[in-house]
């Protein structure tokens, strides 16, 4: 079975819309678009040259246009992304002239695809699929990189919908510049207790 990891560059208040770029998602009039352009370091890059290493990826319909856009005209800076296959979750998309692209229609092909033989599936920006993936219990892993800033708006990473369930913290790293860079591994149900007996 693959694994399902979901990677998302988040702020405090959970807001993981366009962290890139100004004009990368300003949707709902969002104008804080590249937060995140203040706070690489040494260590940061080195995260992130390890989690561009070719996979499989899974990626909802709007990040997927802006990636199919972008990608395969930069593939000096990660090819991965144009040899691994790309799974979109849509309904409106027949194909796509990106090479390697699958469309994937409903819940239940993600979860066959889930099912298969092959590499761990990395799941980039697409915060609604996020979010239905959560709904559905079919993200294994998060892998967070929590910002220390507060935008008060924007779309984020978890919102109504998502079942309960525990993670485990398998790996962490706080950069000079105070990003905290977290991965969390499903641990089962939530368990509960009385603090005040």
């Amino acid at each position: 079975m693959r694994k399902i990891i979901v990677l998302s560059m988040i702020t405090l208040d959970g807001v993981m819309q366009a962290p890139g770029g100004p004009q990368e998602d300003t949707a709902g009039g969002f104008k804080y678009g590249g937060w995140t352009a203040s706070y690489g370091d040494e260590d940061f890059g080195k995260v992130m040259m390890e989690e561009l290493k070719q996979t499989d990826y899974l990626l909802g319909r709007k990040t997927f246009d802006i990636f199919a856009a972008y990608w395969p005209h930069h593939a000096d800076f990660w090819p991965g992304i144009n040899e691994g296959t790309k799974y979109v979750l849509s309904q409106t998309i027949g194909e796509s002239d990106w090479k390697n692209t699958v469309v994937l229609k409903n819940p239940a092909d993600i979860e066959k695809l889930k099912h298969s033989d092959g590499a761990d599936i990395q799941v980039w920006g697409s915060s609604q699929l996020i979010q239905l993936l959560l709904k559905h219990d079919l993200v294994d892993e998060l892998r967070l990189k929590i910002y220390p800033l507060v935008l008060g708006e924007g779309k984020k990473l978890f919102d109504n919908g998502a079942i309960p369930a525990a993670f485990t913290l398998t790996e962490s790293l706080v950069t000079s510049k105070g990003v905290i860079i977290a991965s969390y591994k499903r641990a089962g149900e939530v368990v509960t207790g009385d603090l005040t007996i």
